[in-house]
């Protein structure tokens, strides 16, 4: 039996999936009555997407060996974009066909300006050679920055009704930003299992001098890779803003080092070329599980903070030295 266990720990999804399962089991059992109820996972399933959303953008810098922490800058900077673009077009609008149409269109407002966004995150560290982590820092300001200029630190409101379903709404009992962050975890799987770009992204971040002799074209998937980040990083910005009724420049400021959290929890290495979607999606639960629980037993803001700032630093060794175990 000890060598059975041995075997399924040794894998990573295993090993995953058990703690996501200990961790639930566990905060049951502090709070019964509330942590285990539908009210409880309805609400989690509502707001685990966001962070879902930018972990999985944050994956497919990390599998090119890069980094970005624009992420949020460019979630913010698209979801202002659109809301202002949709504030103003339904102003006058009245209400239904003309009203969808107008939020069809400021949605691929913001999807372009991720899009864009993510382009000039992939120039800097392709073409120019810019350190990704120093590149993406600088536009993370940048984004930020136009977003407070555009909106002068105020908060974009005056949104249809009608913009409310894509972060407050259900279909048959599953929420609609949950469904959302289902289809772009399949599509973020099959980019990086089932193609061929996926495959070149992979054996860039393993080894991007070997990418290059393969006749790998290595500046075109790195800028390929970041413009698809971004693009996932404006739909979490349209959950956001959907599901608050507003946009402001510095909405949720903590997402970034959450996001990067859930990314390395899942087995997405951060020097690149390993990762699999699916340990990403329980590590989103994982992170849930343990946010809901600590707001249940009123742990404050500041020691969660100081919990996920170790918990990184924890796994960030952990998997350093495993690599460097496989290695020698």
């Amino acid at each position: 039996m000890s060598g059975k266990l041995k075997r399924i720990f040794s894998n990573e999804m295993a090993r995953l999936l058990a703690i996501t399962v200990v961790i639930f089991v566990l905060m049951t059992i502090l709070r019964p009555s509330s942590f285990f109820s539908v009210s409880n996972i309805t609400s989690m399933a509502f707001q685990m997407p966001e962070i879902g959303l930018l972990a999985l953008a944050v994956t497919l810098s990390f599998i090119t060996g890069g980094m970005d922490l624009s992420l949020v800058g460019i979630a913010n900077l698209s979801a202002i974009c659109a809301g202002l673009a949709l504030s103003s077009m339904t102003q006058n609008a009245g209400s239904g066909l003309l009203v969808s149409l107008m939020i069809v269109l400021s949605i691929v407002i913001s999807l372009a300006i991720g899009a864009v966004c993510g382009l000039l995150n992939g120039f800097l560290v392709s073409k120019l050679k810019v350190i990704p982590m120093l590149a993406t820092l600088g536009t993370m300001q940048l984004f930020t920055g136009i977003a407070m200029i555009i909106t002068k630190g105020s908060s974009v409101i005056g949104l249809p009704v009608q913009f409310s379903v894509f972060g407050q709404s259900s279909i048959a009992f599953i929420p609609v930003p949950m469904l959302i962050m289902i289809i772009c975890a399949i599509s973020v799987f099959y980019l990086l299992d089932k193609t061929k770009l996926g495959i070149e992204l992979r054996l860039i971040g393993t080894n991007e001098k070997a990418a290059v002799f393969s006749g790998i074209a290595v500046n075109k998937a790195k800028m390929l890779s970041y413009m698809y980040g971004g693009v996932i990083a404006a739909v979490a910005g349209i959950i956001m803003m959907s599901r608050v009724n507003s946009a402001k420049a510095d909405f949720g400021s903590s997402y970034t080092m959450q996001s990067i959290l859930v990314a390395v929890l899942g087995g997405v290495s951060p020097s690149g070329g390993k990762g699999k979607v699916a340990g990403v999606v329980l590590a989103v639960c994982v992170l849930q599980f343990l946010s809901s629980g600590f707001n249940m037993l009123r742990v404050s803001q500041y020691a969660k903070e100081l919990v996920w700032g170790l918990l990184l630093i924890l796994l960030v060794s952990i998997m350093v030295l495993s690599e460097r175990r496989e290695s020698t």
